[in-house]
């Protein structure tokens, strides 16, 4: 890519550094997109010899690109964002792919065609990651910072998007014993939604 286009997506790019998500870290602060789309492809890399029929090496472009398109509607959250918020990020990724230059125009276009189609096991293993990644960021963070409705959804987020694969689901499952293990905790500690939680008020 000639430098000053590189230069010019690189910027845009960059906004996901200041691009906050709904969760927080587990040193307190809220975490942006860009370290989200971070972990998902170390978490494609970790995994890489676990799918040997799947080409992991598109898995991670898929990572590293799935959420460019917050650089310009910012991040909301699965429980809030609706089918026109949907849109409107589509439109102005389309928008802005579209102005790259070949060949990685064609390639950016593949893959998020790929990976909205969801039939292939690149793309599943891509939007499993994805939903996992999220988990395991709501059990590193302090369970004070969980709205109420988040206890019930990080014990069943993502199982859909993992029950095409056993290793997928066997991931899923201990991140589910984890976030078991956090609530429990926060009951014993007071946590007056944790307790609620566990008791069923």
């Amino acid at each position: 890519m000639e430098a000053q286009k590189l230069l010019e997506a690189l910027h845009t790019a960059e906004r996901l550094k200041d691009t906050m998500r709904h969760c927080y870290t587990s040193g307190g602060r809220r975490e942006s997109v860009a370290e989200h789309s971070w972990r998902i492809t170390l978490m494609a890399l970790f995994l890489k010899d676990d799918f040997p029929d799947a080409d992991m090496d598109k898995v991670i472009r898929m990572c590293i690109i799935h959420d460019l398109g917050e650089c310009f509607t910012g991040d909301i959250p699965v429980f809030m964002k609706t089918d026109s918020d949907e849109e409107k990020e589509e439109l102005l990724l389309k928008e802005w792919v579209d102005h790259l230059p070949s060949p990685v125009r064609e390639e950016m276009r593949d893959l998020y065609q790929e990976m909205a189609e969801l039939e292939t096991q690149e793309a599943r293993i891509y939007k499993s990651l994805d939903g996992l990644e999220a988990i395991v960021q709501h059990n590193e963070s302090d369970i004070r910072t969980w709205e109420k409705h988040e206890y019930n959804l990080n014990m069943t987020y993502a199982d859909e998007r993992t029950a095409f694969s056993p290793v997928m689901h066997t991931l899923r499952e201990a991140i589910r014993e984890e976030t078991r293990e956090k609530i429990r905790r926060a009951a014993e500690d007071g946590v007056t939604e944790a307790k609620e939680y566990l008791t069923g008020g």
